[in-house]
């Protein structure tokens, strides 16, 4: 597992190096990849906290198949992925005749990019959240319940503080799971500089163009994905 990333740094032409990564199409690329991956994030928020705090603290027929569909995502080939979201938003898809209507054009566009990331990240933030809730359980909970604070106020100043580390060590996760996202976004998104061609479909494109700036994109790509982990791996150590 190692070798792989040895050879990527042995590869990298280091004298042109800064004149690589900060290229034109590397900086669109690159600022491209953490607006949408940022947007995506909060997306994943913003939807998976109340689906953790459903599979977590809820009991009802169809929990298992519900947390089951929560990881398809996980499992799903990403250009599958991409094909079922142009079918569901794309101009002829489930939603997209509503959305043309309307005005909305999500396939191929920004929007795409950002869809397409929270797919294939929310389960993420969703299993690191559950996980977190299953283990600081609900006593402090029940007890500010007992004490006579809404469901609201239990929520906001017990709950949440309670299991913050792993809300943010699942949204730190689903941020570079957003930031790698490749299949999805090239199938629903397309490719279009500025528009979405975020960096690994920079890194793609340039592997048949100019080896040496894929090589030193991808080194990007790679410590941002170590930081990552350290981030989440420190955010998991505080959960337990």
């Amino acid at each position: 597992m190692v070798l792989p990333l040895v050879a990527v740094v042995a590869e990298v032409d280091w004298r042109a190096f800064p004149a690589l990564v900060t290229s034109e199409a590397s900086m669109a690329a690159l600022r491209l990849s953490l607006l949408t991956s940022t947007c995506s994030t909060a997306v994943c928020l913003l939807l998976g906290v109340p689906l953790a705090l459903v599979l977590a603290r809820c009991s009802f027929p169809g929990l298992r198949l519900l947390r089951s569909l929560v990881l398809v995502p996980l499992v799903l080939p990403p250009v599958v992925g991409g094909i079922a979201l142009l079918y569901t938003f794309g101009r002829q898809g489930l939603l997209g005749a509503t959305l043309e209507v309307l005005g909305l054009r999500i396939a191929f566009s920004t929007a795409a990019v950002v869809i397409a990331q929270a797919f294939v990240a929310m389960p993420f933030l969703v299993l690191s959240l559950e996980g977190a809730l299953r283990a600081r359980g609900t006593r402090y909970e029940q007890v500010a319940a007992t004490l006579g604070a809404a469901p609201s106020t239990v929520l906001r100043r017990v709950t949440l503080p309670l299991v913050l580390p792993g809300l943010a060590s699942g949204a730190v996760l689903s941020f570079a799971r957003s930031l790698g996202e490749f299949g999805a976004t090239l199938t629903f998104a397309g490719s279009l500089q500025g528009v979405t061609r975020t960096l690994p479909l920079e890194v793609y494109l340039q592997r048949e163009s100019d080896a040496r700036a894929a090589v030193a994109l991808s080194l990007v790509l790679v410590v941002v994905a170590v930081v990552v982990i350290v981030v989440a791996r420190g955010r998991r150590t505080e959960v337990l």
